[in-house]
């Protein structure tokens, strides 16, 4: 695959699917719309062979209360697939970072190295509580930063001794560990605490979908720290034949959101203490109106759903130039969805990613 060209992965809705997006998480409850198809593993495999058919070189798969566990369900689902990666979730500082590291290894050596890691530190006070997590934001990245230190180490085969504030392991090491397979580790946040970690260990910086200035600050700011680390957006398509098609299906989407599960979504993301959500809460302000913040860019689904909350709409050339735009400003790679996540793999696999890849083999 040619260096330039960006890598496009999708997202497995391990908290249920459907037409609409809503609330799939135990904390912030969970809408019918939005879980009419069960995550089980007859479904998830429908959407995960449809993503790997499509093209994609890899499978998110989120951790949350509203998620099956990610190692469990990417383990069943290697085995429904043949070539597609697996971008697994987890939460840093639930577990040993060795403990992790031994996870991790089994899995690539499993799998052929179809493995990448999503660190995650969590910004959702109440429901790190529920995991029994009661650190603050800012402690909660000086762990997550430790837990990469050690992870890193530990699956590049070293052996190591580790004495740090939340995280302490003596001559901790695989026993005979699949080096041959690189598992790259992607991180999210936008905090100053986030930033910090992720010029020091972040293999892939991710980033939620915002417009190109402010993506474009993002990637300067934080390249000029670190020159290697990559770049990867996150962010849901609407893409039709037409933009009056693709425009037609936000507004129905957005005509079937309860106005009463808007209130409450946007009442819980307030109390979170997650710079990222609150970065995204802005672009909407918790109305419905002015829900298109840059060309194509359209923030309605950030109304009820926490995390990446906007959408790319428009037609099948004009979601493929949005995303090339943001190619320009350094994104390298670019984790989407679409609802429901079956029929959308299908049809972004085919009819925009041809169209992305024209466009950036015509500007190399």
């Amino acid at each position: 695959m040619p260096e330039n060209r960006p890598l496009l992965h999708w997202f497995l809705p391990t908290g249920g699917d459907g037409r609409d997006p809503g609330g799939v998480t135990s904390v912030q409850g969970r809408t019918g719309a939005a879980t009419r198809r069960r995550a089980d593993i007859g479904y998830l495999a429908q959407v995960a062979r449809a993503a790997e058919q499509a093209g994609f070189t890899s499978l998110l798969t989120p951790v949350g209360l509203g998620c099956v566990d990610p190692w469990i369900l990417t383990s069943a689902l290697s085995q429904h697939t043949e070539r597609i990666g697996f971008l697994v979730a987890f939460r840093a500082g639930f577990s040993s970072p060795t403990l992790l590291a031994q996870q991790a290894d089994a899995f690539r050596r499993f799998t052929g190295g179809r493995l990448r890691l999503n660190v995650v530190t969590g910004g959702d006070s109440v429901e790190q509580r529920s995991y029994g997590d009661q650190l603050a934001h800012d402690q909660r990245y000086g762990r997550t930063d430790e837990v990469m230190a050690v992870l890193r180490d530990l699956l590049d085969g070293k052996r190591i001794d580790f004495q740090g504030r939340h995280v302490q392991v003596e001559g901790a090491q695989l026993t005979d560990p699949a080096v041959e397979f690189k598992v790259p580790l992607y991180f999210g946040g936008a905090s100053g605490a986030a930033e910090d970690v992720a010029a020091r260990r972040a293999d892939v910086q991710l980033l939620w979908g915002e417009p190109p200035a402010a993506v474009a600050e993002r990637v300067e700011r934080l390249r000029s720290r670190n020159p290697s680390l990559r770049f990867g957006l996150r962010l849901h398509v609407i893409s039709r034949d037409t933009a009056a098609e693709a425009w037609a299906e936000a507004d129905r989407i957005l005509a079937a959101m309860d106005p009463e599960a808007i209130r409450a979504s946007q009442e819980r993301f307030a109390r979170m203490d997650s710079t990222g959500q609150a970065r995204m809460t802005a672009l909407h302000g918790g109305s419905a109106d002015g829900l298109t913040v840059a060309p194509n860019l359209w923030a309605g689904i950030g109304l009820v759903r926490e995390g990446a909350g906007t959408a790319l709409v428009g037609s099948h050339d004009e979601v493929a130039r949005r995303l090339h735009e943001y190619t320009e400003l350094g994104i390298s790679e670019f984790i989407l969805s679409g609802y429901p996540h079956l029929e959308e793999a299908f049809r972004v696999g085919e009819e925009v990613a041809p169209r992305l890849r024209r466009l950036v083999g015509a500007q190399a």
